[in-house]
């Protein structure tokens, strides 16, 4: 009895040891600890509120303290940008942070801002560090000396998908060494109308072209989602943003669930499978139901059907927005309850969730294990990322990574990859330095920062290359006679452009840089990008007025557009012999396209998305279905300004040699496509060659080609190559008429070419039996 007394005692003193140890070194901070047993570990610890406040993010304090200055409590409702909690003050955000009633914060730009943040963190009672978010769509852009890319829609023409891959690697390097986790990228909705602001955020208008952008990017930005070098992706915006019933940003999308996941559901479900951390709802309805409270898209097709094992974030107060925009919500707190109890994890942003939330599971409408689902995921990633071991970085370590050397370069080349000759009538580009030795430049885009695009704040001016600084740069010994036409369109000067079209009569050559403004520091100010659409695709303002009149004084033009979504220069495209559509290139963009004009580099890049004749002509995608041309347009033309894939070069391409590995394939059976491709010119070039493939007949109707394959192959002058394509039955695979995704046996047409215009391909069939 005293034996079993004894061993009792022992095993007593031992528990009570144990768990005073527990308390002093948590299995939660210990990082040796599998993750799935720290997170347990820390859930078991915490307080319902504390609990509420990770699925909760804020506006960083420095942005609050700005527009808390110069923001009215009205402009709220509208503004998607700029916020401020009225009734709370700086240090009621600091205390929320330290009570460890916040899980993130977005919209903090600086590191000396991130660290404090977590420093505060670090006083909360369980020490659970903060994620920073920021949208870092294209390089860490809204933070000072970091590196500034090309948009997605100017990489997506590039069709470099490892390029797409390294920016990312490379965006998340500068991400965290100003200790920032986590990046609301890629966007990989399919962007159909140009009018919509935010073409120039995504990579396109063809499914399988932003599925692989998309799915690189992710991998990019996550690597092993194990070192300090890693951050979390956020796929986005799920779904149907890009296709809204007039073209603006957040209005209703109705489209069929073939459409769904024929079209929009394939770029969200690869960058799922690829390990994507998060997914962003969009802003709209989706059939009537708003995405910020759809089950069937957050629980039955992320979750159960794909797999999606990360979380789930609103955008920007959107779940208010089913009380205020789609009414199907009385007040906050039911909004809440139904995007919670519809598979919502974290609240993008606001205070008010904090209190209406834990209301609700006191209140018994959700349960708390439903809370801990939620709460799971998002520590798992913050245990992921080591932020428990490292929430801070040094200046040192910023000071090294942003904008450095190998960062530069990959943003140059990336630019010079991505801009699109569109015309070059009589081979006048490139330019001859000794031929035009006084130059006009003008233009809204000549010698501005917007250059770098949407999603960019104001950079050094040594850090960023205009079109007039780069010129300069690539050719000085020509004369450059600039005339400034101010930054924005929709307020230019007539006297200037008498000016310039004066100084354009005494040129050798002009150059008129046109397009959209996006920077949004002048947020009500832009023609282009978030939440600026538009009701046609003109260019704004005195802009035609000035490319027609230059143009008309007989002297030699270029067109350079600098946009973030297709335009209709129609005028130009009849009458300027030169046009270049360099999309928004970056940093460097202004270099990259001097080196263009002047022939350093030879154009490569190709259309990701159609440039249209008109607003009219906004389903003028290129894999339509055969009927929606069935019957001509009246006065006017249905053939889009320049077709998807589209591109010229300084030297020629010949495709030759079409043929097959076999006439026929079997259900499971692959097989091969082979085309020689000869440089038919006399400089060295890239060409992008694209494989489509069209179903001939099958049980519901299909588009009249669809893009399967694509390779930038490198040629010097005189130089043949032979490229392949693999076609596998997923290339082949579609929803018949039963839904049933399947391979329907058959005659398939593939083409193989430069661009996705008939005229430029090679065709051949197959048959699968």
């Amino acid at each position: 009895m005293n034996k079993i007394l004894a061993t009792a005692l022992i095993t007593l003193t031992s528990i009570t040891m144990t768990a005073k140890d527990n308390t002093k070194h948590p299995l939660y901070k210990d990082p040796k600890a599998p993750i799935e047993q720290r997170v347990e570990d820390l859930l078991s610890r915490m307080t319902i509120e504390e609990k509420v406040g990770q699925m909760n993010q804020l506006v960083g304090i420095e942005h609050f303290r700005e527009n808390s200055q110069s923001m009215t409590a009205e402009e709220l409702a509208t503004n998607t940008a700029n916020a401020f909690y009225p009734g709370l003050t700086v240090k009621d955000l600091e205390k929320m942070t330290s009570d460890g009633l916040v899980s993130s914060f977005l919209h903090v730009l600086t590191l000396e801002e991130a660290n404090q943040l977590q420093k505060l963190a670090m006083k909360s009672r369980l020490q659970i560090p903060l994620l920073i978010g920021i949208d870092a769509i294209h390089g860490n852009a809204k933070c000072q000396d970091n590196t500034v890319y090309p948009t997605n829609i100017g990489l997506a023409s590039s069709f470099d998908v490892p390029m797409a891959y390294t920016i990312a690697r490379q965006t998340a390097a500068e991400m965290r060494a100003m200790n920032m986790h986590w990046t609301f990228n890629p966007n990989v909705e399919v962007a159909r109308d140009g009018r919509w602001g935010r073409c120039g955020e995504t990579f396109g208008e063809d499914p399988y072209l932003v599925t692989l952008m998309g799915e690189a990017t992710t991998r990019g930005y996550q690597g092993n989602l194990n070192t300090t070098q890693d951050v979390l992706a956020c796929v986005k915006h799920f779904v149907g943003g890009s296709y809204s019933v007039n073209g603006t940003n957040g209005a209703p999308c109705d489209v069929s669930e073939r459409t769904l996941r024929e079209v929009f559901f394939p770029p969200f479900e690869a960058s799922v499978k690829a390990g994507g951390a998060t997914v962003m709802m969009s802003h709209n309805e989706l059939n009537g139901i708003p995405c910020h409270t759809n089950s069937w898209l957050m629980e039955d097709v992320l979750r159960k059907e794909w797999g999606f094992k990360g979380f789930i974030v609103s955008d920007w107060m959107d779940i208010e927005h089913c009380v205020d925009q789609h009414f199907t919500a009385a007040n906050n707190k039911e909004a809440f309850l139904q995007s919670i109890l519809a598979g919502m994890d974290m609240h993008m942003h606001g205070p008010e969730w904090q209190e209406a939330v834990v209301q609700l599971v006191k209140e018994g409408k959700i349960t708390e294990e439903r809370i801990n689902e939620s709460v799971r995921r998002i520590l798992y990633t913050k245990f992921q990322l080591g932020l428990f071991e490292h929430p801070y970085v040094t200046a040192k370590e910023r000071d090294r990574v942003i904008n450095n050397p190998e960062h530069k370069a990959t943003a140059l080349e990336a630019a010079r990859n991505s801009i699109v000759l569109l015309k070059n009538d009589n081979a006048l580009l490139p330019l001859d330095a000794t031929k035009y030795k006084k130059v006009l430049v003008t233009g809204i885009n000549a010698d501005d920062q917007n250059i770098m695009g949407d999603w960019s704040e104001v950079q050094p001016d040594d850090k960023v290359t205009t079109v007039l600084k780069g010129l300069r740069q690539i050719s000085p010994e020509t004369e450059f006679e600039f005339v400034d036409q101010g930054w924005d369109p929709r307020n230019m000067s007539q006297a200037k452009v008498d000016e310039a079209v004066a100084k354009a009569k005494e040129a050798d050559l002009n150059i008129v840089c046109c397009g959209e403004y996006m920077m949004r520091f002048r947020w009500n100010d832009r023609t282009s990008g978030e939440d600026t659409d538009r009701d046609n695709l003109d260019l704004v303002g005195l802009q035609n007025q000035l490319i027609e009149r230059i143009n008309e004084t007989g002297k030699p033009t270029i067109l350079i557009i600098i946009s973030g979504r297709p335009l209709s220069v129609n005028y130009a495209a009849e009458h300027v012999p030169a046009i270049i559509n360099a999309w928004e290139p970056g940093q460097y963009g202004g270099q990259a396209i001097a080196e263009i004009v002047y022939g350093k580099m030879n154009p490569s890049a190709k259309l990701a998305m159609t440039m249209p004749r008109s607003a009219g002509q906004i389903s003028t995608w290129y894999n339509h279905k055969a009927s929606a041309f069935f019957h001509p347009v009246v006065c006017g033309k249905s053939t889009p300004l320049y077709p998807f894939g589209y591109g010229l070069s300084y030297t020629t391409y010949k495709y030759s040699d079409l043929r097959l590995s076999a006439n026929n394939i079997g259900k499971d059976g692959l097989l091969k496509a082979t085309v020689t491709i000869t440089n038919t010119g006399d400089r060295d070039g890239v060409e992008i060659a694209q494989m489509y493939i069209r179903d001939c007949v099958s049980s519901a109707a299909r588009p009249v080609k669809e893009l399967k394959g694509f390779e930038r192959v490198a040629l010097k002058a005189g130089e043949s190559k032979e490229v392949s394509f693999t076609i596998t039955p997923d290339h082949l695979a579609f929803y018949d008429i039963h839904m049933q995704k399947t391979v329907e046996p058959g005659e398939f047409e593939v083409m193989v070419g430069g661009s996705s215009e008939d005229a430029h391909l090679l065709k051949t069939k197959f048959e699968v039996k």
